[in-house]
């Protein structure tokens, strides 16, 4: 089964079961794949599990960044409803790697690089984010590059 269609498959069952904050969040998934899809003209071929992914990693980032505000702003409130909407969209991703088997995959990517390129962090990061995919948020994959060629 697609990611597409677990989506709508767990969007009927939140309905049935009247789960009005897990309905809300999924019709916002299934909203943003279809924004993309017409904006990348794949509307009838739709996007793949990996687009979708990589669509719902953006998606996490955007709840950080308004968890992160909402918590310097003393909102509460706000900040339950943003972690809850992580936590949804965080169970349609592959289980999030550990910043060990990161470093791990950074060392593999060093171990393989030319004497100049070490010096390129950004040649480094884009590489290991290449490996690790949307197993890894891209900000802990270049805080850990960063840490390593200090």
């Amino acid at each position: 089964m697609s990611l597409k269609d677990k989506i709508t498959e767990d969007l009927k069952e939140a309905m049935l079961a009247k789960d009005e904050p897990r309905v809300t969040v999924l019709r916002g998934l299934k909203s943003a794949i279809l924004d993309v899809e017409v904006a990348e003209g794949k509307r009838d071929k739709g996007l793949s599990d990996e687009e979708i992914e990589k669509l719902f990693m953006k998606e996490v980032k955007k709840r950080k960044e308004a968890i992160d505000i909402y918590e310097a702003n003393g909102r509460g409130d706000l900040v339950e409803s943003e972690e809850f909407e992580k936590k949804v969209i965080e169970s349609y991703l592959p289980k999030q790697m550990s910043d060990s088997e990161i470093s791990e995959k950074i060392d593999d990517v060093l171990s393989s690089l030319k004497e100049g390129e070490i010096a390129q962090i950004g040649v480094i990061i884009g590489k290991v984010k290449m490996l690790v995919g949307s197993s890894a948020d891209g900000a802990t994959v270049a805080r850990l590059v960063k840490e390593k060629i200090k």
